[in-house]
Parts: C-alpha cells; sequence; structure tokens
C-alpha cells in the first residue's frame, strides 16, 4: 500500500526514524506540532524566492513567524509531502497555520492574484507607462504595437509574470473580442472593415465616458457618415496634435481645429487612417449597434453628460447653454 509514491513501510520507517531521535514519546510530540495551528496571527503573503531548498523555505517561514520550528517543518516535508516539490512564487499563509498547513499551501502552489487596471480610451502610451510602473511584473516592455490593437480592461496575473506576456494577452483578447462583435454586427451600418470599428469605437470613447451614452453618440458619427458631414470630433484633434504621445495639457485652439492632419476630422471628411486610442468592448458594441436616432450633434450638458440634436438649430441653442454653464463655473471658481 501507498501514499503518492510512499510506502506504508517507509512512513513506518521514518516514524521509527523520528523515535530514535526524540526519545520514546517523540512521535507523538512531532505529529502534535506538525499539526498543531503556528504563531500566525494575521494572514500574510510571502514571496518564496526561486530556486529556495526546504531548509530555507524553512527558516524563511520561521523568520516571518508563520511557523515556530524549522527543524519540524523539514521533517515534516521529508515524510509527508509524498515527494511533492514545493513551489517558488507569491503565496497566502492563513492565521495560525500549521506546518503541515504551510506546507500544503506550497504544494498546492497557488500564487497569489494580482491585478492591474487599464482604463478604456487609454492610449498605448497610457497603457504601457502604467505596466512600467508596475512593481510586480517582470522584464522589458516590447516595442509598443499600433493604436487599437490592445483591450483595455482588468487584467490578472502573478509576481513576476512578464510585461511582455500581458501585452500578448491584451493584443489576443482584442482580436477575439473584436472578432465576436463584428459578426453580432448590425449590416446597416456603413462601416467595412473590423479595423474601421476600432477606429470609429476609439473616438466615441473618447466623446463619453457614459455608457448610457455610447450607442447614441456612435449613432451621432454614423449618421454623419451616412450624409458625407466631416465628424469634427475635438479627440481627433487632440490626437493630430499629440500623436498620441503625450497629453495635450491645454485647450484646443482655433488654429488646432485649422490643422492639416488626416486625423483632423474638421478637415476631412470620414473617418481618421488609424485608431486614436484604444477602445473597451462596450464602445466597440455600441459602433457595431448604434442607437436608432437622427440625430447629427451633440455637445457637453454640464452633468457630465451631452445633449444632442437633429438639427443644427437645435445643436446651436444646446450649445448656448453649455457656454452659459462654462461661465458661470468660471466666475464662481
Amino acid at each position: 500500500m501507498s501514499r503518492g509514491g510512499k510506502t506504508l513501510a517507509e512512513i513506518v520507517g521514518g516514524l521509527l526514524f523520528l523515535v530514535l531521535i526524540v526519545g520514546g514519546g517523540g512521535a507523538a510530540w512531532f505529529w502534535n506540532a506538525f499539526n498543531a495551528g503556528g504563531p500566525l496571527r494575521d494572514e500574510t503573503v510571502l514571496v518564496i524566492p526561486k530556486g529556495s531548498g526546504v531548509g530555507a523555505i524553512a527558516d524563511l517561514l520561521a523568520r516571518e513567524g508563520v511557523i515556530e520550528s524549522p527543524l519540524v517543518f523539514k521533517l515534516g516535508v521529508k515524510f509527508f509531502s509524498d515527494d511533492q516539490p514545493l513551489h517558488a512564487g507569491e503565496f497566502r499563509f492563513p492565521t495560525a497555520a500549521s506546518p503541515r498547513g504551510a506546507m500544503q499551501v506550497l504544494i498546492e502552489g497557488k500564487s497569489v492574484l494580482h491585478r492591474i487596471t487599464l482604463a478604456e480610451g487609454w492610449t498605448v502610451r497610457e497603457i504601457f507607462d502604467a505596466l512600467a510602473a508596475s512593481p510586480v511584473l517582470d522584464g522589458p516592455l516590447p516595442p509598443p504595437p499600433a493604436e487599437g490593437t490592445l483591450l483595455p480592461e482588468t487584467y490578472f496575473f502573478v509576481r513576476g509574470d512578464a510585461r511582455g506576456a500581458l501585452v500578448e494577452r491584451m493584443k489576443a483578447n482584442m482580436t477575439e473580442t473584436l472578432a465576436q462583435l463584428w459578426a453580432k454586427r448590425d449590416k446597416a451600418i456603413m462601416l467595412e472593415t473590423p479595423q474601421e470599428a476600432v477606429i470609429l469605437a476609439s473616438i466615441v470613447e473618447k466623446e463619453t465616458g457614459l455608457r448610457d451614452e455610447r450607442a447614441r453618440v456612435a449613432a451621432v458619427f454614423h449618421n454623419r457618415l451616412k450624409k458625407g458631414m466631416a465628424l469634427q470630433s475635438d479627440p481627433t484633434v487632440i490626437f493630430a496634435v499629440t500623436l498620441g504621445k503625450a497629453p495635450l495639457g491645454r485647450d484646443l485652439t482655433y488654429s488646432d481645429l485649422k490643422r492639416d492632419s488626416p486625423y483632423n476630422t474638421y478637415v476631412v471628411t470620414g473617418l481618421p487612417p488609424s485608431p486614436i486610442a484604444n477602445p473597451g468592448s462596450a464602445a466597440l458594441k455600441a459602433v457595431l449597434n448604434p442607437a436608432k436616432t437622427k440625430e447629427l450633434y451633440f455637445v457637453a450638458d454640464g452633468t457630465g453628460g451631452h445633449a444632442f440634436a437633429e438639427t443644427l438649430d437645435g445643436h446651436n441653442k444646446n450649445v448656448a447653454k453649455w457656454r452659459k454653464i462654462q461661465k458661470q463655473n468660471k466666475q464662481a471658481n
């Protein structure tokens, strides 16, 4: 009869060895010490370095207050680990973990998960800045990919995961998500390729942060495209100035709106040549299934959202209201 590679005779022989070491009642004492709750008062997270042997791990656990006796831990691993290895990594040890419990945590090897939230609408530069700033990720960043190829969302990873590997996950997620959403698109929209969907979604993402507005903003742009009207989106002008390499850091000027650039949707009709940011799945859904409206205009309404209009006259009235709000805000400050 065996337990994971150790025969009953080997286990009994090990216990007899312990008896010889500590005396007549030693086996019972060891069994209790190995299974009894340890000194840890609060759950704690420890990093077990790669290449650590059982002795080094035992010393680390004792030094950090997880266990009391390194010897008990080492003997326990020798006779009761069933020859299963102890993993390196970052692990969470529960309150009052016994030496056996600590051993089991390291055998199971379930590393602590970390998370990083990459905001929808961030540029590649902003995403890479966040990845570079993470003290938990490892390795260099790869060459930056094109805008619109990374899917921003919350990603989970373990300490030491490579930054390059996370970038590849983001690229794969964008490819998969875009393919799924494109297959479910409204066939009446004027987008001919998935890439065009990403371009328009990146503009929608920059125009509104409100989930309930995305499909409506997308509808405005679709309606303008159908009529051959310029999109006149301020975020595209900002990208024309910065190319996504840095924040604009100021208000747009009249000369900015006249800038000769394929990204300036005040001077060119149709879509820009490529995305201006990395849109999330909600913005992609919005442009592939826009709201059914006849609206052609929108402007900020002072509440964080926008006022929409079907006609230029209605839009001008909304703009006048917005300017009045801006003036009042300036006077209040």
